[in-house]
């Protein structure tokens, strides 16, 4: 009785876990609640129902528009405590279903004005990775002819930069290449003027090494980048490019990777099968440019060098790269530009939303933008590197896994642990219980979360359950006068019915083992449904191994003491390895 009270509880903390799980589907906001009654039933009936709703729950039932009369799909206001109490009383019987009337959003827009114009944005998926971050408390430092404070960089946030052209702290910028490159990674957005930023949240370190004309050496570049490495930068932009290895260009980048700083430079405009320096050193990240159309834009550079392409544009009308920058005269004016130069502050803006969510090391973001990226195949010439740069993955990868305060709380709001009654009803000695299941909860949550990213499904869940604790609300079932094997059998666990039909619980090595999981995954794992029930059987076999080897390590042969719980934590730990393993060779497919 003991044991079988430890396995319910242990399969309700998983349905805990599970169903907090962030992207299942119980998350969300609701104020309304949704009855669909049956339509079997008669409108009599239904109204009777909804008066006893009246009467009982104090609201006012309606049908959600003209069009719902057919369906009777009615909504009322509520809770979740009303959706709770709705799903107990006589109404359940009477409907289909009873549900959250979810509220869903928009996914973030800016309001600038000018945002519909930038295909470019759209076209990495910049939306989805607002929802999590916008790059606030990285700095990037564009090494490039300057930035000049146009209108639509007044509220970003600016760091000390240098003038290494003229030697002086003052930076600006007399060409307007700058100016436009640091709009992309970080233009002032939702300040219902020009267009949008990609990490508009982060800082901006202005680095001026190229004249009006352009120019610039490889002294002056190779100073800007220690520079920027010595004063935190997270993230270097270097849309500029040219022929000729340098050692002291090389050194230099190998300081600042050294230091923790992810480097970005454009690929080149030539159309060569090459990137140009220093995109094609070591420890940068290498940028061919795309089209409107995600093509390989005619002029990019390619081959060797080129780690990932990104929007670059072609002409200066509508193909272009829309952002605020300066004329000739020094006067702010909207304006397209092409080029690998627009490319890069693509990637660096994306890098700088990847370390936002915690992500530090340079290898490890460029690890999460090659993975992340929209792979293109048959790119036999290397035209796209890892594939077309997806900031909304990138970000999804990234913050994989981790637990920021802001998801913490939202997760405990969602669920109703910020309300006081949940901790004051008990009195103190509930206090620490629920402590306890709140933070184990969001924890299994997490771990799911990190080591399973696989989407659940019935097959799954099925062999978790079987494995984990077997049909187990059988056990104890007797009638008499019929053998009692087949219910004991339908009673156990996988670990236990090596002694179903002896009648007892302790465990049989051949069974509590990697045997049957071993079995399954390798008969089933080319079977696309069936395949997930022998996952999901092998991860719930690890977890009653586990359970049984800290609570009850009776193995058959071996005792209950150290040894048993050797054996068991050894073939719970290879279970799980098992189910992993199944799941990376999903996910390499």
């Amino acid at each position: 009785m003991k044991k079988l009270l430890l396995v319910g509880l242990v399969l309700i903390g998983l349905c805990f876990g599970l169903f907090n799980f962030k992207g299942l589907a119980s998350q969300g906001e609701f104020e309304e609640i949704v009855l669909d009654f049956r339509e079997d039933i008669p409108l009599s009936q239904i109204d009777n129902q909804l008066s006893a709703i009246a009467q009982q729950f104090n609201l006012a039932p309606q049908l959600n528009s003209i069009f719902s009369k057919p369906d009777n799909v009615y909504v009322v206001k509520g809770d979740r405590a009303t959706l709770k109490a709705l799903r107990k009383s006589p109404v359940a019987k009477s409907t289909e279903y009873i549900e959250p009337n979810y509220i869903y959003k928009a996914l973030e827009v800016p309001n600038d004005p000018d945002y519909n114009k930038q295909w470019n944005l759209r076209s990495i998926k910049v939306e989805s990775a607002w929802d999590e971050t916008k790059g606030s408390g990285v700095t990037v430092a564009v090494i490039d002819t300057g930035v000049s404070p146009v209108p639509d960089l007044k509220q970003t946030k600016f760091v000390r930069g240098y003038d290494f052209v003229n030697n002086r702290e003052t930076v600006t910028d007399d060409s307007g290449h700058g100016t436009h490159v640091a709009g992309t990674i970080a233009q002032s957005t939702n300040n219902n003027y020009g267009v949008a930023g990609i990490a508009y949240e982060a800082n901006i370190m202005p680095l001026k090494v190229l004249s009006a004309f352009g120019g610039g050496t490889v002294a002056d570049i190779a100073e800007a980048i220690k520079f920027a490495a010595d004063r935190n930068a997270d993230v270097i932009n270097m849309s500029l490019g040219g022929g000729g290895d340098s050692h002291l260009l090389k050194d230099a980048i190998a300081y600042a990777h050294r230091k923790g700083v992810v480097i970005v430079a454009a690929a080149g405009n030539a159309n060569k099968n090459a990137a140009s320096y220093p995109a094609r050193y070591p420890h940068v990240i290498g940028v061919a440019a795309l089209d409107p159309a995600g093509e390989k834009a005619p002029y990019s550079n390619f081959g060797a060098g080129v780690d990932i392409s990104a929007p670059g544009g072609v002409g200066t009308g509508a193909g272009g790269i829309l952002q605020e920058t300066i004329n000739s005269d020094g006067q702010a004016m909207f304006v397209s530009f092409q080029g690998t130069s627009m490319a890069a502050p693509h990637v660096a803006g994306v890098a700088a939303l990847v370390k936002a969510t915690g992500v530090k090391e340079p290898n490890q973001v460029l690890n999460v933008l090659k993975k992340s990226a929209m792979r293109v195949k048959n790119d036999t010439l290397n035209h796209y590197g890892a594939g077309q740069l997806d900031a909304a993955a990138a970000v999804k990868l990234a913050v994989r896994g981790q637990i920021s305060f802001q998801d913490f709380f939202r997760w405990l709001r969602d669920n109703g642990y910020l309300n006081p009654r949940f901790w004051i009803d008990g009195g103190a000695v509930a206090l620490l219980p629920k402590l306890a299941m709140v933070l184990g909860s969001y924890l299994l949550a997490w771990f799911l979360r990190v080591y399973f990213p696989f989407t659940w499904s019935w097959s799954l869940l099925s062999g978790l359950v079987a494995g984990s604790s077997g049909l187990f609300f059988l056990r104890g079932f007797y009638i008499f006068d019929l053998p009692q094997v087949p219910f004991r059998v339908m009673g156990s666990s996988i670990p236990e019915m090596g002694n179903a039909i002896a009648g007892n619980s302790i465990l049989n090595p051949l069974f509590a083992s990697v045997l049957i999981p071993f079995l399954l995954v390798a008969f089933l794992l080319n079977k696309p449904t069936w395949k997930w029930f022998a996952v999901g059987t092998a991860l719930g076999v690890a977890a009653c191994l586990g359970v049984n080897a800290v609570v009850s390590p009776a193995v058959w042969g071996f005792g209950s003491g150290a040894i048993a719980r050797i054996f068991l934590l050894i073939n719970g730990l290879m279970c799980y390895s098992l189910a992993l393993l199944a799941v990376k060779e999903e996910q390499s497919t």
